[in-house]
Order: C-alpha cells, then structure tokens, then sequence
C-alpha cells in the first residue's frame, strides 16, 4: 500500500524514468512515485529505433521499459501526454500543461534530449524528418519502405551513430542513400579517422553515397515535398527524403527557468555532482540530460546512450532514498549495422588520445580498437568480437599502463592484460 507521507516526482517517460520508479519501489520506498512524461506512449527503449523497429523485425511491445500493468501493480501514478511546464523549487511543485501542481519531497528530471534541427531552407518540407520518438519511427519505416519500393533515395544529414543505423536499414529496405557529412569520415567525432574509415568501406560496400567535407545548405522541394538537396560545395544530389541525424541537444528548459546550473557548450545539460543531484538538494538528473564530472575521466560528460539511462535512472533513485551513491560507470553503447555489430566502451574524444592499438583484422571487420593516451587504454570498441567488453571496461577503468604488444595480440587474453 502506498503511504502519502513522501512523494518523489519523476519528470521524463523515458528509460531513465522508468528504471528510477522501478529501483524506487525495488529499494521499499512506500510513498507515492509519479512518473509525468510527454509523450502518449508509456516509458520505451529508444535503440531499437533505428534498427529492428525501424525496419520492422521488432514490435512495438517489445520496446516497453514495463508491461502497462506494472505500474498499477507498482503503484506508479502515470501522467502520460501531460508535459511539465514549470519548476517551482522554492514550493517544490511541478506544474503541469493542464495546470496540474504536484508537490514533491525529491524530484528526478530525466528530460533526455531532442534532435538537433538542420538551420536551412526547406526544413519545413514534409519529406523532412528527425528520428527520436516512436512517432517519428513509424512515420519514417513508412518512408523507407515507400523508398525501397519505388527506388527512392533518402539522404542522411550526418554520418554520426543514428544517421550510419538508419542508413543501414535503408538500404536493407532498398532505398538509395546518400549520407552527407561535414568531416573526413563517418563518426569522425567518436572514432577518429582511423575507425571512421572502415565504417565508411562497410556502408560502402552496401551501396551508400557518401560526400564528405561538406554540409547541406538548402533542401529543394515543390508542393511540400522533397526533390533534392544542395550543399556547400556547390553540389546538388537528387532525394526523396531526408533525415536530419546531426546530433542531439538535451532538453533543459524546465531546469533553465528554475535556475539550476547548466553546463557549459558543448557539453550541456543540467550540472550534477556524483550522486547525480543539482545543486538544488531537492533535485536530481539522471540519462541524457545530466552532466556529471565522472571521476574516471576527471572532465565533465553528458552521455546519450542507452546504458546511461538504464544505469543513471536506479543510481539517481538510490541517492534521492539517502543512500551514498558514486556514479562512475564507464560510458557504454552499442549499435549494429547490417551484419555488423559493435560495442563501445569508455571516452576518447578526438585529441585526447595518442594512439591506436588494434587487436585482430580491420580488414575484416574482426578486431578489437584501443584508445591510449600515455600508454593507458581511455576507450575501446569491439567490431564482431564478441564477449569482451568486461575487459574492456576493466582496462578503462584501471587506468593503468598497458603493455601495447600484449594489448595487440589476440593470443594474450585481454583478463590477462587487464591485470598487468
């Protein structure tokens, strides 16, 4: 039975939010849990997004963070499709689109984050869309498969992780694609030149147009819809559809106007400390929208990948209970790209390495890569290797030095490297 002694209020639908409102009540909280989320639909896992839901191999109940009925059974109160629209801190109340006020005793803002928009001409144009929420999934299967049908062809503005997923599934529907992207390399940011070229060689082999060191400027259409885009360079490429896939900007209005620090750019996101709470000690973040100075890395983060909301939303629910909490996991993600499949781990951001040590064959696409700076690993990725990422979180998180021969060799166990 739940005691209305206490209420925590929990502001964002997402996975961060739910997996908080589940730790809340696994942990014996008694009091009231409410859940506001902007969206209809109740809290999802947003990867399948741009892979298996998006080409339709995953369903949509497969998504859900919970069942529907759980958190009737958890005593969860949902506000579904109700944004909250303001933070009262010194009344400790949200307020809610409808007017509502809710008061709380301990608040978790889990507002994750939203597309960044392209700033051009045509971005208005029907064939235009971004991909973040179930509902610009299925808009957007609808096109791919359109596409595919009719020898379409989408061009991707971005070659970073959504736009290279999306491109994937795109051609796999059989829509021509053509990605533009301002850097050198696909994932130039995350993987640097010497792992942006081998994903660059995989998209090509499967048909996708890349142009590089270029952005768009205009997107071309008639009668609301698409008929090509033109870039910087001067160039124009035909295209039925774009996706606008150039990074993601968290959502903190709602902590802007209530005066909790935000971090500064490019990092963004509402400012918190190891335990994931504000400077307010009424007031968490935890997922996409939380900036946290971790302690491995010694530099502020804001991570946007599945892991940190599935790890962040129990941490923040754990701290909001008083208990001591440390967050510091090593920034993890995932992707998988026609039959490629990939894991990251860690943080190494272009300059902050000096080295790349690659065990296995980038050739064939069977390798693990390692980022060092002064001979310590900061991140590594595995492409088709499987069951390694222990090992490689434990070499990130060691700090120590490493042997590079060992390192590079698949015949050493990478336990074994990672114990010196």
């Amino acid at each position: 039975m739940v005691d209305a002694h206490r209420t925590f209020v929990i502001v964002g639908g997402g996975l961060a939010g739910a997996k908080a409102a589940e730790t809340l009540r696994a942990e014996g909280f008694t009091g009231r849990v409410i859940l506001i989320g902007d969206e209809r639909d109740h809290p999802y896992e947003r990867p399948p997004l741009s892979k298996g839901y998006l080409f339709g191999t995953t369903g949509r109940a497969d998504l859900l963070a919970h069942e529907p009925a759980w958190y009737t059974g958890a005593g969860i109160e949902l506000h579904l499709g109700q944004p909250a629209v303001r933070l009262d801190r010194a009344a400790r109340a949200v307020e809610l689109g409808d007017g509502t006020r809710i008061h709380y005793d301990a608040l978790l803002l889990a507002t994750g984050a939203e597309p960044r928009r392209l700033d051009v001409p045509g971005t208005d144009l029907a064939g235009v869309h971004h991909l973040r929420r179930l509902a610009h999934a299925d808009r957007l299967r609808g096109t791919l498969a359109g596409l595919g049908r009719d020898n379409g062809h989408l061009v991707v503005a971005g070659g970073g992780w959504i736009g290279l997923e999306v491109a994937a599934v795109a051609r796999t529907y059989g829509a021509e694609v053509t990605v533009i992207e301002q850097h050198p390399t696909p994932l130039h940011s995350a993987l640097g030149p010497e792992l942006g070229a081998v994903l660059a060689d995989l998209h090509g082999e499967h048909g996708v147009r890349f142009r590089f060191g270029t952005r768009i400027t205009e997107i071309v259409g008639q009668d609301s819809q698409v008929l090509a885009v033109r870039t910087e360079d001067g160039d124009e490429h035909p295209a039925h559809a774009v996706l606008a896939a150039v990074g993601a900007v968290p959502r903190v209005s709602l902590a802007r106007a209530a005066g909790l620090e935000l971090a500064e750019e490019p990092v963004g996101g509402v400012v918190v400390d190891t335990s994931l709470r504000t400077g307010d000690p009424h007031v968490y973040a935890a997922g996409d929208v939380a900036a946290l100075h971790h302690p491995l890395f010694d530099t502020r983060l804001r991570v946007e990948h599945w892991a940190n909301a599935l790890n962040g939303g129990p941490a923040a629910a754990r701290a909001m209970l008083g208990r001591e909490v440390v967050y510091d996991r090593v920034p993890y993600f995932f992707s998988d790209q026609y039959d490629t499949s990939m894991e990251y781990s860690g943080w190494a951001p272009p300059g902050s390495y000096d080295e790349v040590v690659v065990r296995g064959d980038l050739g064939k696409r069977e390798f693990v890569a390692f980022w060092l700076s002064g001979g310590r690993v900061l991140a590594g990725l595995n492409m088709n290797v499987r069951e390694v990422t222990g090992p490689v979180q434990e070499l990130v998180r060691s700090g120590r030095e490493v042997d590079r021969e060992r390192l590079a060799d698949p015949s050493v166990p990478l336990e074994a490297v990672a114990a010196g």
